[in-house]
Protein backbone atom coordinates (compact mmCIF):
# COMPACT_ATOMS: atom_id res chain seq x y z
CA UNK A 1 0.00 0.00 0.00
CA UNK A 2 3.10 2.71 -0.77
CA UNK A 3 0.99 4.36 -3.61
CA UNK A 4 -2.06 5.17 -1.04
CA UNK A 5 -0.90 8.40 0.22
CA UNK A 6 -4.24 9.67 1.34
CA UNK A 7 -4.99 6.40 3.25
CA UNK A 8 -1.87 6.34 4.89
CA UNK A 9 -2.44 10.23 6.17
CA UNK A 10 -5.92 9.69 7.78
CA UNK A 11 -4.74 6.56 9.57
CA UNK A 12 -1.94 8.65 10.97
CA UNK A 13 -4.38 11.00 12.16
CA UNK A 14 -6.77 8.40 12.92
CA UNK A 15 -5.04 5.82 14.97
CA UNK A 16 -4.37 9.00 17.94
CA UNK A 17 -7.72 9.45 18.13
CA UNK A 18 -8.76 5.88 18.31
CA UNK A 19 -6.26 5.72 21.01
CA UNK A 20 -7.52 8.66 22.76
CA UNK A 21 -11.26 8.13 22.20
CA UNK A 22 -9.95 4.26 24.00
CA UNK A 23 -8.36 5.84 26.77
CA UNK A 24 -11.26 7.89 27.30
CA UNK A 25 -13.41 4.32 27.50
CA UNK A 26 -10.94 3.18 29.74
CA UNK A 27 -11.43 5.87 32.39
CA UNK A 28 -14.77 6.33 31.86
CA UNK A 29 -16.33 2.80 32.37
CA UNK A 30 -17.51 2.92 36.05
CA UNK A 31 -19.27 6.14 35.20
CA UNK A 32 -21.08 5.14 31.54
CA UNK A 33 -21.12 2.44 29.63
CA UNK A 34 -17.84 0.83 28.97
CA UNK A 35 -14.81 -0.19 30.22
CA UNK A 36 -11.42 -2.55 29.91
CA UNK A 37 -13.20 -4.81 27.35
CA UNK A 38 -14.63 -1.89 25.33
CA UNK A 39 -11.64 -0.33 25.50
CA UNK A 40 -9.49 -2.71 24.46
CA UNK A 41 -10.69 -3.65 21.52
CA UNK A 42 -10.88 -0.05 20.51
CA UNK A 43 -7.25 0.06 21.51
CA UNK A 44 -6.36 -2.75 19.62
CA UNK A 45 -8.65 -2.13 16.18
CA UNK A 46 -5.53 1.44 16.39
CA UNK A 47 -2.49 -1.13 15.92
CA UNK A 48 -4.72 -3.55 13.72
CA UNK A 49 -6.20 -0.44 11.16
CA UNK A 50 -2.26 0.38 11.38
CA UNK A 51 -1.10 -2.93 10.15
CA UNK A 52 -3.46 -2.83 7.51
CA UNK A 53 -2.49 0.15 6.25
CA UNK A 54 1.15 0.23 6.72
CA UNK A 55 1.91 -3.65 7.01
CA UNK A 56 3.07 -5.91 9.26
CA UNK A 57 6.63 -5.76 9.98
CA UNK A 58 5.77 -1.62 10.76
CA UNK A 59 3.18 -2.59 13.46
CA UNK A 60 5.41 -5.42 14.93
CA UNK A 61 8.34 -3.05 15.31
CA UNK A 62 5.89 -0.54 16.97
CA UNK A 63 4.58 -3.26 18.71
CA UNK A 64 6.48 -6.78 18.88
CA UNK A 65 4.55 -10.22 19.61
CA UNK A 66 7.00 -10.49 23.09
CA UNK A 67 5.30 -7.38 24.14
CA UNK A 68 1.63 -8.81 23.37
CA UNK A 69 1.70 -11.73 25.36
CA UNK A 70 3.89 -9.92 28.01
CA UNK A 71 0.67 -7.52 27.96
CA UNK A 72 -2.12 -10.67 28.26
CA UNK A 73 -0.20 -12.24 31.05
CA UNK A 74 0.12 -8.81 32.80
CA UNK A 75 -3.43 -7.72 32.68
CA UNK A 76 -4.56 -11.22 34.12
CA UNK A 77 -1.62 -10.41 37.13
CA UNK A 78 -3.17 -7.01 37.17
CA UNK A 79 -6.61 -8.36 37.83
CA UNK A 80 -5.89 -11.33 40.04
CA UNK A 81 -3.55 -9.08 41.76
CA UNK A 82 -6.24 -6.28 42.78
CA UNK A 83 -8.12 -9.55 44.40
CA UNK A 84 -5.49 -10.73 46.45
CA UNK A 85 -4.45 -7.59 47.82
CA UNK A 86 -7.72 -7.18 49.16
CA UNK A 87 -7.79 -10.45 50.61
CA UNK A 88 -4.53 -9.29 52.05
CA UNK A 89 -6.10 -6.16 53.43
CA UNK A 90 -8.13 -8.33 55.23
CA UNK A 91 -11.46 -8.10 53.01
CA UNK A 92 -12.96 -10.93 50.74
CA UNK A 93 -11.48 -10.85 47.19
CA UNK A 94 -12.23 -8.54 44.91
CA UNK A 95 -13.73 -6.30 47.99
CA UNK A 96 -13.11 -2.94 46.96
CA UNK A 97 -13.67 -1.49 50.16
CA UNK A 98 -10.28 -2.76 50.94
CA UNK A 99 -8.43 -0.07 49.28
CA UNK A 100 -10.18 3.23 51.20
CA UNK A 101 -11.84 1.44 54.16
CA UNK A 102 -12.89 5.28 55.69
CA UNK A 103 -14.77 6.04 52.02
CA UNK A 104 -15.70 2.77 50.71
CA UNK A 105 -16.84 4.30 47.63
CA UNK A 106 -13.79 5.92 46.90
CA UNK A 107 -11.70 2.25 47.27
CA UNK A 108 -14.67 1.16 44.54
CA UNK A 109 -13.45 3.58 41.97
CA UNK A 110 -9.94 2.64 42.70
CA UNK A 111 -10.37 -0.87 42.47
CA UNK A 112 -12.68 -0.71 39.39
CA UNK A 113 -10.18 1.00 37.88
CA UNK A 114 -7.69 -1.64 38.74
CA UNK A 115 -9.27 -4.14 37.67
CA UNK A 116 -10.84 -2.71 34.58
CA UNK A 117 -7.18 -1.92 33.69
CA UNK A 118 -6.22 -5.19 33.45
CA UNK A 119 -9.49 -6.31 31.84
CA UNK A 120 -8.58 -3.59 29.09
CA UNK A 121 -4.59 -4.90 28.47
CA UNK A 122 -5.34 -8.08 28.59
CA UNK A 123 -7.96 -8.10 25.77
CA UNK A 124 -6.17 -5.61 23.37
CA UNK A 125 -3.13 -7.98 23.73
CA UNK A 126 -5.18 -10.42 22.80
CA UNK A 127 -6.82 -9.00 19.62
CA UNK A 128 -3.57 -8.19 18.16
CA UNK A 129 -2.47 -11.55 19.40
CA UNK A 130 -5.66 -12.56 16.96
CA UNK A 131 -4.16 -10.11 14.60
CA UNK A 132 -0.57 -11.34 14.19
CA UNK A 133 -1.92 -15.06 14.13
CA UNK A 134 -4.13 -14.46 11.17
CA UNK A 135 -1.70 -12.01 9.38
CA UNK A 136 1.57 -14.53 9.74
CA UNK A 137 -0.06 -17.52 8.63
CA UNK A 138 0.95 -18.70 5.36
CA UNK A 139 -0.99 -21.27 2.93
CA UNK A 140 -0.52 -24.68 3.52
CA UNK A 141 -0.94 -25.28 -0.27
CA UNK A 142 0.95 -23.17 -3.34
CA UNK A 143 -1.43 -21.95 -5.57
CA UNK A 144 0.28 -23.44 -8.53
CA UNK A 145 -0.46 -26.95 -6.62
CA UNK A 146 -4.28 -26.69 -7.13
Amino acid sequence: MRHHLILRVITKLLVSSIILFALYVQFHGDFSPGGGFQAGVIMAVAFILYGIVFGLEKVQAVFPAWLVHKLMALGVLVYAGTGVLSMFLGYNFLDYGAFSPDHPSHGQHWGILAVEFGVGVTVSGVMVAIYYAFALRRPAISDEDW
